[in-house]
């Protein structure tokens, strides 16, 4: 009887999480059509920074490794994409070479998971951060394969004939090669939010909270530690080669500039601004990382300044709201308003059994005085 309950309530989990997931992808298809090509390619930008955020969540938020070398698994993600994308033909459909990005940047997961599984606080911190600090001087080492400094154009394939169809039948217009991208990776986005949030509420998923909150009392009850910690690394790595690849297609190059320790850090105050632990959290960061900054320049520009010093205030203000957030929701904006939430129906819960109990009080008081 237990397990049919158990069962239909994964069931009745899953059902709900495709039904947002087709839910997601049908708006995001109509928004894409009705917007320009500037903001298609803000919200493709958006997928991308919200795949590699959700890895970075299951990694850090659930599993309680701190990754700061994300940015490398990006990069051999759209390395391996570029090599694809090289000629006019692509050596496979965009699928295809989607997935082999995404496994090598599993197969190199692994290898460091293994090692990172050993490692514990500051020092696994330390050694991906050496790994974001080595992939990207591995392109310019290797620059007759790689490009070096200048890096690997990459040739966005054409819409198949199938896809302009169905998106012509759904919109009414044909999607351009930037737009396309940015349909690829909002269909990204939302296969990997489902996958990952029915993994996060499954056995694995628990086995990751419970190696995060007590190492020991999951030891003691079974779990083996490594087994889970290389798990976690290798698909908080594959989101990331995932996202890499399309950031390639997105920004049509594949470079060494584009993955340096800041990229790594932006995706680790991503998740602490959104919340640790929740890929919702992970989109909104996501989101604030590719729109605040834009928002930002065209405020500085309202107010008179000129371009170079509207692009500084960017940052500027991005770290102000990194400050506000820490200081005043520490854990991030999905965090605290779920927080709030939570402390407001026990308040509810509170005042509700408190009227039950004073009210029989009531009645008989009264009666004792009749």
């Amino acid at each position: 009887m237990t397990m049919r309950i158990v069962g239909a309530a994964r069931e009745s989990v899953l059902a709900r999480h495709l039904v947002t997931g087709l839910v997601a992808a049908a708006l995001g298809i109509v928004v894409l059509s009705l917007v320009g090509e500037f903001r298609a390619t803000q919200l493709a930008s958006m997928a991308y920074l919200g795949i590699a955020a959700a890895g970075l969540t299951v990694l850090t938020g659930l599993n309680g490794q701190l990754s700061l070398g994300h940015g490398a698994f990006m990069a051999i993600g759209a390395y391996t994409a570029a090599l694809c994308l090289q000629e006019a033909e692509p050596v496979a459909p965009l699928p295809v070479i989607l997935l082999a990005a995404t496994a090598a940047a599993v197969i190199v997961g692994a290898v460091v998971g293994v090692a990172a599984a050993r490692l514990h606080g500051p020092y696994l911190a330390g050694a991906t951060l050496a790994l974001a600090v080595a992939v990207p001087g591995l392109a310019i080492f290797w620059d007759g394969t790689f490009g070096g400094e200048q890096g690997l154009t990459v040739r966005v394939p054409d819409a198949p004939a199938w896809f302009a169809d169905a998106v012509f039948y759904l919109t009414a217009t044909d999607p351009t090669r930037g737009r396309y991208t940015a349909y690829v990776a909002w269909l990204a986005l939302v296969g990997v939010v489902v996958l990952l949030a029915n993994l996060s509420r499954c056995r694995v998923g628990r086995t990751w909270r419970a190696v995060r909150d007590d190492e020991v009392a999951a030891e003691l009850a079974g779990i083996n530690l490594a087994r889970s910690r290389v798990l976690a690394f290798v698909v908080s790595a594959a989101c990331a080669g995932l996202a890499g690849a399309l950031m390639a297609l997105v920004v049509r190059i594949a470079a060494p500039s584009g993955f340096t320790l800041t990229l790594s850090l932006t995706l680790v105050a991503a998740i602490v601004l959104g919340g640790l632990g929740s890929l919702i959290g992970a989109l909104v960061g996501a989101a604030l990382l590719t729109f605040l900054p834009q928002l930002v320049t065209q405020l500085g520009g309202g107010l008179g300044l000129d371009d170079v010093q509207s692009a500084e205030l960017a940052p500027l203000v991005y770290g102000v709201v990194m400050v506000l957030v820490i200081l005043l929701a520490p854990n991030g904006l999905v965090g605290s308003l779920r927080g709030w939430r939570h402390r407001r129906a026990l308040r509810a819960a509170a005042k509700h059994d408190s009227e039950r109990t004073t009210t029989p009080t009531h009645h008989a008081t009264e009666r004792a005085r009749a």
